[in-house]
């Protein structure tokens, strides 16, 4: 599929070295915003990691490669407000740090900020990062499971108005992805994957598909197989 004509939005010089360096320390308050340059790109890719995984991470070097981001963002929340959150039996600040020690990477910055920023859904933790970063290139980043469910989410026609999109594949969900609400009503927004370097830098609404992630884990399974032990 052809790439629409978008004109990219101005971007500054990217600083230097942005891959530099060992994995980040858990910190004693991940609350605290991380540092953003201008002009840099910078993927967020939130949820509630109960619990995080693997393939998480995967996710995320894909995305930090095939898009040329300089850092991604987990943003640890609170809750979901799409499912059922008696599920969480770990506090956040416990999911915080859990994923920090899974991510061990030095360019995704795990965070917990949405608590700070006191909100529950994606489009208004996005505006208030937009605002607080005006010059950083945001990308949100989710699953092929949830641009599935993306139609459902608060908001999400504004959503996509304010910030482009990097939906990675999963497993059966790849084909079927596309024949979503969200997608439909979204087609012609859509670049081809070959362009995805630049989506940072396109005017939304602007998204891209990325193939190549096939990892069967998630964190459902995780916690089914987990309940299956402790019966067991």
């Amino acid at each position: 599929m052809k790439s629409p004509k978008r004109k990219p939005k101005s971007a500054r010089a990217r600083p230097a070295g942005r891959r530099a360096g060992k994995a980040a320390r858990p910190s004693a308050d991940r609350t605290r915003f991380p540092i953003a340059l201008p002009g840099m790109r910078i993927g967020l890719f939130g949820g509630t990691f109960n619990p995080p995984h693997a393939a998480h991470r995967a996710a995320s070097l894909l995305a930090l490669k095939r898009l040329g981001l300089d850092r991604i963002w987990w943003l640890v929340t609170p809750g979901n407000p799409l499912k059922d959150n008696r599920g969480l039996k770990m506090p956040l600040a416990q999911r915080v740090e859990i994923c920090a020690e899974m991510a061990a990477h030095p360019a995704i910055e795990v965070t917990g900020i949405e608590a700070a920023l006191h909100t529950r859904y994606t489009r208004d933790t996005v505006a208030k990062l937009q605002a607080r970063y005006p010059h950083v290139h945001f990308v949100l980043v989710i699953g092929a499971d949830n641009l599935a469910l993306f139609h459902r989410w608060k908001n999400w026609r504004a959503l996509a108005n304010a910030i482009p999109i990097a939906v990675v594949d999963r497993p059966d969900y790849d084909l079927s992805a596309f024949a979503t609400p969200a997608a439909t009503a979204l087609a012609r927004a859509r670049i081809d994957e070959s362009d995805a370097p630049v989506l940072a830098l396109l005017q939304p609404p602007a998204w891209v598909f990325l193939h190549g992630l096939k990892s069967e884990l998630s964190s459902t399974a995780l916690r089914a197989a987990a309940a299956r032990r402790r019966k067991g």
